[in-house]
């Protein structure tokens, strides 16, 4: 069964750092574009970064470039979102999601969330003093 799953959410401080992981389990993530999305309350899901398997190419958001960082660790078979200097407008339920390039074709960025395949559950990311 494909199954992502995310962890490391939680509550922290404006200026804080937060590390989200994206396991996946099922299917071989390396072969995978994964992007980081989130959804705040009444707002649409838009993707914050996706790291691209064709090539390694890594994109952001406008909203967190020089603040968020995308890894891969391909033998735990984890992508992980690194998280800095954090802001209350950073409050949302964060997905990660996987799409096989070699179906959608390359994107020159995260590309709209209907395009994803698979979907982890989310993790909650609350930014407050």
């Amino acid at each position: 069964q494909l199954q992502l799953v995310e962890s490391g959410g939680g509550l922290v401080q404006p200026g804080g750092s937060l590390r989200l992981s994206c396991a996946a389990s099922g299917f071989t993530l390396s072969l995978y574009t994964i992007g980081w999305f989130r959804q705040a309350p009444g707002k649409e899901r838009e993707g914050v970064s996706c790291s691209s398997a064709l090539d390694g190419s890594t994109y952001y958001a406008d909203s967190v470039k020089t603040r968020f960082a995308i890894s891969r660790d391909n033998a735990k078979n984890t992508v992980y979102l690194q998280m800095n200097s954090l802001k209350p407008e950073d409050t949302a339920v964060y997905y990660c999601a996987a799409v096989d390039d070699r179906r959608r074709g390359p994107r020159n960025g995260v590309g709209p969330a209907y395009e994803y395949d698979y979907w982890g559950q989310g993790t909650q990311v609350t930014v407050s003093a």
